[in-house]
């Protein structure tokens, strides 16, 4: 399982170790990632995503999982979450019509 965000893509980085004398070594930075059960008011249905802690608030503060993914760019959604960006928004068309 890779360690990637689903919702905002936010992947490993690469950095240094530094020890007390100045060393430096090759280290990785990994995102909090949690498995999180999040509600679709629109699909009325709960939905696993791996998403990282920032993700969660980022989530919380645009007012819930719809909202979310209906402002998120396609090119940062991982293919669950690009597929239920599309879900969403041809339930909110049809009950538009």
């Amino acid at each position: 399982m890779s360690r990637r965000c689903e919702l905002t893509a936010k992947g490993p980085q690469v950095g240094h170790k530094v020890s007390h004398s100045n060393h430096k070594t090759k280290r990785r930075f990994l995102p909090n990632l949690c498995n999180v059960t999040l509600i679709s008011d629109t699909l009325g249905r709960s939905v696993r995503l791996r998403v990282s802690t920032n993700a969660l608030k980022s989530v919380d503060h645009r007012g819930g999982l719809d909202a979310f993914l209906t402002k998120a760019s396609a090119g940062d959604l991982s293919p669950k979450a690009l597929e239920l960006k599309r879900q969403i928004e041809k339930k909110k068309l049809a009950a538009a019509s």
